[in-house]
């Protein structure tokens, strides 16, 4: 995963997560980007500091900073989040709790190559990332329509 710090025409900063430098720029050819504060479409890597890591990382769950209690998520914030589900619940495959397992099939090449979304355990993630499996875990909110 790679974290860019990015900035809309509007001088608006903000991060995104992307499983590659290629996901960054095919999301933004494809204009499929847009920024959480004013919502506009022309977004642009900004100038950040590499962060450079030579073994895997793992934060203790116990380290992991947990949402205040009550804390909504900003209007703009949900509305991009619920446009992702929709993007993916319309584009990829629901294999539910068998992601993992298809995930990897597809990475070996010994299943269909196709976009899949579904539940995996911790254990399960660490070790498609151990395999070089590109996968990326994001909030998925209450549909807009619901």
């Amino acid at each position: 995963m790679i974290c860019y710090q990015l900035r809309c025409d509007a001088g608006h900063e903000f991060e995104g997560w992307f499983p590659g430098s290629a996901a960054f720029d095919d999301q933004a050819r494809r204009n499929l980007l847009s920024c959480p504060q004013c919502g506009t479409s022309d977004v642009v890597r900004a100038l950040m500091a590499p962060a450079v890591r030579t073994a895997p990382a793992r934060v203790p769950e116990t380290a992991r900073p947990a949402p205040p209690a009550g804390a909504a998520i900003p209007a703009a914030m949900m509305a991009a989040m619920q446009r992702v589900r929709q993007y993916v619940e319309e584009r990829c495959e629901n294999v539910g709790d068998k992601f993992a397992e298809e995930a990897l099939k597809i990475h070996q090449g010994d299943g269909e190559r196709r976009g899949i979304y579904g539940r995996a355990s911790e254990e399960d993630c660490d070790r498609l990332v151990e395999e070089g499996v590109e996968i990326m875990a994001i909030p998925w909110v209450p549909r807009a329509d619901g």
